[in-house]
């Protein structure tokens, strides 16, 4: 059973739901991430997703565009995203880590390397946003050899066979786009959420996290009560760039401001 998997058991035995911060990685330098993934779990975070900095991130708005410009023009590669994880689970081994990034570093690594490298540095899930079920069996497979689970992306406008197709293919869990556009943007619908979860619920067991437009403690406890998971990213990451001349301990608190309130209203 792979940390993810393990982390959605123990808390469906505790009545509890996923909270899942995003953060880029080498934002606003390499030296503050680490100090930062700690600070996220201290606050309640279950699962972290960890963004590669890519220079043309196109699902992202230009929140977490900036702060992929911030990363990439602070050295921040693949291989140093990597060391960043290693060096995380020197001091936790219990807390899931997926990657969230795109196609083409990956490629140029080499799906296999990267795969291999990921699974030595202590990653447990991958998220590829602009991976498509029909590519996507070789690179299944090689992440699958190392027991890293593949989480997908499904939108408001994923026909069911279509989420058939990509659930099929996913493990660990699915990755819910609650709006239509890009990270950061449009106002968010509870009701509408909750009736895709629910019709996402009917061809999938996967557990199912929604993300995108949730911004305070009052949306992240709605959502929390119709999914699986709340995934927050550009609340952060915004809070990040505001923060980013002051020291890793104010960006930290700076987070913990924003990620405690949420864990407190979702065990309400």
């Amino acid at each position: 059973m792979s940390r993810i998997e393990k982390c959605f058991e123990q808390l469906r035995t505790d009545g509890k739901k996923a909270l899942i911060p995003y953060i880029t990685a080498g934002d606003p330098a390499p030296g503050y991430t680490v100090e930062l993934m700690h600070a996220l779990v201290e606050s309640g975070a279950d699962i972290l997703e960890i963004g590669m900095p890519f220079s043309d991130p196109m699902a992202d708005g230009p929140v977490i565009q900036l702060a992929c410009e911030r990363a990439l023009a602070a050295g921040t590669n693949i291989r140093k995203v990597l060391e960043i994880i290693a060096e995380f689970r020197q001091v936790n081994q219990q807390t899931p880590v997926v990657l969230m990034g795109y196609l083409n570093p990956i490629e140029f690594f080499g799906y296999q390397a990267f795969s291999d490298a990921a699974k030595e540095a202590g990653v447990d899930g991958i998220l590829l946003v602009d991976l498509t079920p029909e590519e996507a069996t070789d690179v299944v497979e090689c992440f699958r050899s190392n027991n890293i689970d593949l989480i997908y992306l499904l939108s408001p406008t994923t026909t069911p066979a279509r989420a058939k197709k990509i659930c099929d293919l996913a493990s660990g869990y699915v990755y819910y786009v609650s709006v239509k556009g890009v990270t950061g943007s449009a106002t968010l619908d509870v009701d509408n959420v909750a009736s895709h979860v629910q019709s996402l619920r009917e061809i999938t067991s996967l557990p199912i996290g929604v993300g995108f437009g949730i911004r305070d403690a009052q949306t992240a406890r709605a959502v929390s009560q119709c999914s699986d998971g709340v995934i927050v990213g550009s609340v952060l990451v915004n809070a990040i760039a505001q923060a980013k001349d002051s020291t890793q301990d104010q960006v930290a608190d700076a987070l913990r401001s924003i990620l405690s309130p949420m864990r407190s209203e979702m065990d309400k």
